[in-house]
């Protein structure tokens, strides 16, 4: 049986935690700043943790990680 490869994309934007939860950036943080007010761009700053819906997908797509 081969190896199953991981899916770069992801692995570039997905990271662990001890726990093995995965943590992601939040989205809308890229242009268009100068109508969002800095709260709203602070609070895109902070990391989440990908809700478990999602993460069960994840996980698929990122064996080894």
């Amino acid at each position: 049986m081969p190896k199953v490869k991981t899916k770069r994309a992801a692995a570039k934007r997905f990271s662990t935690t001890g726990t093995g939860k995965l943590v992601r950036n939040k989205a809308y943080k890229s242009h268009i700043l100068a109508k969002k007010s800095t709260k709203r761009k602070r609070n895109l700053r902070k990391d989440i943790i990908t809700d478990e819906t999602n993460a069960k997908v994840m996980k698929k797509l990122l064996p080894y990680l």
